[in-house]
């Protein structure tokens, strides 16, 4: 677990939305599902689970898209409405956890990957650490 000692500040393209994430990461992930590779336009998105408490939004008012999930669940993308900057995902998910997008960021290089998720949607083109643990669909961690 990546633990932020200090709040970690991010927003989108234009600056618009900003917001800062306090606590622990409860994981930090390489997303590789279809429905990631269709919002970013690419192989995959990097991705951090937090809980929503630890979220704070400090300016503007984010955007939402919703989709059905694989797994069934809504899947609610949350992005600046100006410039279109994503910047976390929420929706039918275990307990309270939400996933920001890692590249949104001012310092993405604060996190880093553990795992690979929905490694059975990974491009064949897409490359990853090959230390890193893959799992075929996001592991169930419960109501974290």
């Amino acid at each position: 677990m990546q633990e932020f000692t200090e709040a970690l500040p991010g927003g989108c393209l234009c600056g618009q939305v900003r917001y800062s994430l306090r606590g622990p990461a409860l994981f930090v992930s390489q997303c590789c599902c279809k429905d990631c590779q269709k919002a970013t336009g690419t192989g995959h998105t990097t991705i951090v689970g937090v809980h929503r408490s630890q979220l704070q939004i400090t300016a503007g008012t984010p955007k939402t898209f919703q989709s059905r999930g694989e797994s069934g669940g809504d899947v609610v993308r949350h992005f600046c409405g100006n410039c279109g900057g994503r910047l976390y995902t929420s929706g039918t998910l275990p307990g309270e956890l939400i996933m920001i997008q890692a590249g949104s960021l001012d310092d993405p290089a604060r996190v880093h990957p553990e795992s690979v998720v929905y490694a059975k949607d990974a491009l064949p083109w897409d490359r990853f650490d090959p230390a890193l643990p893959r799992f075929e669909k996001l592991p169930d961690r419960g109501a974290t």
